[in-house]
């Protein structure tokens, strides 16, 4: 790999010396963090865009492992150690190319990916000398190459006469529509929301993901033949009969939305919130929005208790801080160790001056004048390993119950399936869980994992594997788009 040493009274002179010791003379070292007091009162990004020499530096740090764990632990398995190379000799649009050939949202990822649990993870330097900022490159690369109207060079393509309809402008569906126009296939992405990027827009906050960034990507989509139509419910709008009369194929990519209950008294008081009524609430109210479905919670001098210790949680509490909430609170029944939640957002939470309360199990929301919110009861636990399975179980400490006081109490227990009513008229087949079925028939070709028991209906993202990670809902919709392009050349 190369160390960049940049000649700062002539930018344009760089020497590239290659030295694979780099990772020791450049210590890992982030984009610059907005102080969390100035950062807490604002929705904007926290983190600065980066200096391409930094970037530079820090992409030269990788060891370009002959197996590169980074590459393969990714869902998307982009090929990291080859465009920290293009960056590393500050090659920038070869790098940015490099990451297009693989990940169709790259600035996407770059933002919300927990590189923590997942690429730099895996990240050989990872185990003393700290990971490569993989994620902190690839934003800042694709976020330069957006802004310089990068676009792919699509011109040698043949025009195909096929169209595809995708049902869902969230990552799934952006990834699979990408897909095909690359490949000269025409993609028309429906979407009931008035903006692309489903909860990348909706659910994900602004000081997370700029909400212009979905927009720009929306004009890049635009650009290479993609079409938007948007504000269109499938079913009401227009049938589903007639989609699959219009188009030659349709890919499903409708997400989970349904909120997760928990079976907790006094869940249906007033005051009790479910975590993407709030989010989306909170963003519709921002952007200015038409949404009625989603009311505007202003939690202003409020004391928040937020349930759950996922990504999701950890959304509601930083936005909660952002609002003025008097006190914000993070209550999970386990250690911090087991939160299925990015470490690095919880951090975050933490430098903004969210509390956390570990090990500690609700079991009942109380309530006082017109079944108003006033507090939650909760048990301490403690975790014990099973000597025959050696998982650890939670257990709860006798006579431990104690009451934690609230105005407003947030629950972040996860989405399941939100299946539509025609899917049963369409031959679409559901598990009990309402995620869609992959169930072949003698109608379908077994090597389409993505298709449905449907001939012809592709699904992808949470509504098949249920809630999951952005990156992974990209992949499927890569795969998806692989396979329509098969199923309509037979």
């Amino acid at each position: 790999m190369s160390s960049i040493k940049v000649d700062r009274d002539d930018p344009g002179n760089t020497e590239i010396e290659r030295d694979p010791l780099n990772f020791l003379k450049h210590a890992r070292e982030m984009p610059h963090k907005r102080d969390s007091q100035e950062r807490r009162i604002d929705f904007k990004e926290i983190y600065t865009p980066s200096d391409t020499g930094d970037s530079a530096n820090q992409a030269a740090r990788c060891l370009d492992c002959g197996n590169p764990y980074c590459e393969w632990k990714c869902p998307l398995h982009n090929y990291i150690p080859n465009w920290l190379e293009q960056v590393a000799q500050q090659n920038y649009q070869q790098a940015a190319e490099l990451m297009y050939q693989t990940n169709p949202l790259p600035e996407i990822c770059g933002r919300v990916c927990p590189q923590d649990r997942l690429c730099e993870q895996a990240c050989t330097l990872n185990t003393g000398f700290g990971a490569v900022t993989i994620g902190a490159i690839e934003k800042n690369i694709t976020d330069r190459a957006i802004a310089n109207k990068w676009r792919p060079d699509l011109g040698e393509l043949p025009v195909s006469n096929k169209k595809i309809a995708i049902v869902g402008a969230g990552p799934a569906g952006l990834a699979c529509a990408d897909q095909l126009a690359r490949n000269g296939i025409k993609a028309v992405v429906y979407d009931r929301y008035p903006e692309i990027g489903g909860l990348l827009t909706f659910g994900i906050p602004s000081f997370k993901l700029e909400k212009d960034v979905m927009v720009k990507r929306r004009k890049f989509l635009e650009d290479i033949g993609v079409e938007f139509k948007l504000n269109t419910v499938i079913g009401e709008s227009i049938s589903f009969d007639q989609l699959q009369s219009d188009y030659d194929s349709v890919f499903l990519a409708m997400g989970t939305y349904t909120s997760v209950k928990a079976r907790l008294p006094g869940i249906e008081s007033d005051g009790v919130i479910r975590a993407l009524d709030y989010l989306i609430g909170n963003v519709n109210h921002q952007q200015g929005y038409q949404m009625p479905d989603y009311s505007f919670y202003d939690l202003k001098n409020k004391n928040v208790i937020v349930i759950g210790g996922g990504d999701t949680a950890m959304d509601c509490v930083r936005t909660a801080i952002r609002q003025g909430a008097q006190s914000v609170s993070c209550v999970y029944r386990r250690d911090q160790q087991s939160m299925p939640g990015s470490p690095r957002e919880v951090a975050n939470a933490k430098e903004e001056g969210v509390n956390f309360i570990f090990n500690l199990a609700p079991t009942e929301i109380t309530v006082g004048d017109e079944q108003q919110v006033t507090g939650l009861k909760a048990e301490k636990t403690y975790q014990q390993t099973d000597e025959q399975t050696g998982k650890n179980k939670l257990f709860t400490e006798e006579n431990s119950e104690q009451l934690l006081e609230a105005d407003i109490i947030i629950t972040a227990f996860g989405f399941k399936a939100s299946p539509a009513d025609w899917f049963a008229s369409s031959g679409i087949k559901l598990k009990k869980s309402g995620l869609v079925e992959m169930l072949p028939t003698e109608n379908i070709n077994l090597d389409y994992s993505q298709q449905t028991s449907a001939k012809g209906i592709f699904a992808g993202g949470d509504m098949v594997r249920g809630a999951d990670l952005v990156v992974t809902a990209i992949a499927e919709g890569i795969q998806a788009a692989n396979e329509i392009m098969d199923y309509i050349a037979d």
